[in-house]
């Protein structure tokens, strides 16, 4: 058994400019999103990668996480048997509190040195795949709506069905609006859910939820702020259809007050708010027993996030609500992959290879990087 330790970290701002501006509820996003890439080198010289990619309304900041990593989680991580992962992530949060997105960075890059070692694949280390592909779920979140219907007349022919229309940001009548359109050109043939990301106050919201609820959406996301658990479990009760927690639920102890609660019907799961890919099986793990069913969520990540995300779905049964993997091929200008994770007939195909099953471009990277830290 290989004794490899962590001999050599970099790491890599990048600062991708984005195709189209994405209008949410707790903050809008337009011109460029950014990351952190992260590189280990490994004794025996395999390389692996990861990526953090923080959005600061939601979880901090890109510079943040590059600061977490370069000062605090580095000397830790220097010199660390590269199989003892869980150890190693154990370590990591005693010597840093919070700052999940930089943790599964370090995380993902450790998983992908030990897949490439082994000739694994990460969702064979984790415990093997349940699925090959996994349902591909596109927001319809740009300012310009028009824009937005033009796209689905493409994307729903080739055979992606799931959309997430993010409400709560325009006037509740231009959604109504928006939702009619929607309906009315593709009907049934279209899965349609609603994200508010926490834009309604809990006065007046279930108003609100029941006008939209005429569109028989698969589930509303997060209509009120996180902490409103109340709220949430009282439109639980009140609506058909189910409600699926996103910024209620970042860890287990999070979901654990939702199951006392009764306060969601199925969570998204975020491996920038869980913190590792570990940490977001656990997650997984009490939802199955609570009989909520999981959706995979995301922030900006790129292609070597959107890898990971897909690696550790295939190997999570609970994760059955599909996935919103579209940034890299929808959103960004350019990724770092020489070859980016195949979409196909509505689906993302979870890579095969050893390791996160990526390969990154050098020359993009360093293309890409407005800051790189090295040592």
């Amino acid at each position: 058994m290989t004794t490899a330790t962590v001999e050599r970290i970099r790491l890599f701002f990048i600062e991708s400019p984005i195709k189209m501006a994405r209008l949410q509820g707790v903050g809008n996003v337009k011109g460029t999103v950014k990351r952190v890439l992260v590189e280990l080198t490994a004794s025996d010289g395999v390389v692996g990668w990861g990526e953090a990619a923080p959005w600061e309304v939601f979880t901090g900041t890109a510079e943040a996480a590059l600061a977490a990593i370069d000062v605090y989680l580095r000397p830790v991580l220097m010199g660390r048997p590269v199989r003892r992962i869980r150890e190693t992530m154990a370590l990591l949060d005693r010597a840093l509190i919070g700052h999940a997105e930089a943790k599964v960075a370090i995380e993902m890059a450790l998983f992908d040195i030990v897949g490439k070692q082994s000739g694994l694949s990460v969702a064979d280390l984790l415990g093997g795949r349940v699925r090959d592909t996994i349902p591909l779920s596109f927001s319809i979140a740009d300012p310009d709506f028009a824009a937005d219907l033009e796209r689905m007349r493409v994307m729903v022919p080739a055979g992606n069905v799931i959309y997430k229309a993010k409400t709560g940001v325009k006037p509740h009548a231009e959604d109504l609006a928006h939702l009619e359109a929607m309906r009315s050109e593709f009907g049934d043939a279209i899965d349609l859910r609603l994200d508010y990301n926490q834009a309604l106050q809990p006065f007046g919201a279930i108003k609100i939820l029941r006008d939209v609820d005429q569109f028989k959406p698969t589930f509303i996301e997060q209509p009120v702020p996180r902490n409103h658990l109340d709220a949430m479990a009282s439109f639980v009760a009140a609506l058909d259809t189910p409600i699926l927690a996103d910024e209620s639920c970042f860890d287990a102890r999070d979901l654990m007050e939702i199951v006392r609660l009764k306060a969601a019907d199925a969570i998204s799961v975020k491996l920038m708010k869980a913190g590792g890919l570990l940490k977001a099986q656990g997650i997984m793990a009490i939802a199955d027993t609570a009989g909520l069913p999981g959706y995979g969520g995301t922030l900006w990540e790129g292609g070597i996030g959107l890898a990971a995300g897909t690696q550790f779905i295939a190997a999570t049964p609970g994760i059955s609500l599909g996935c919103e993997f579209y940034m890299p091929h929808h959103v960004l200008t350019e990724d770092v992959l020489e070859e980016r994770v195949a979409n196909r007939d509505g689906h993302v195909v979870v890579p095969d290879g050893p390791g996160l099953g990526i390969r990154v471009s050098e020359r993009s990277v360093r293309a890409n990087a407005r800051v790189l830290a090295e040592r």
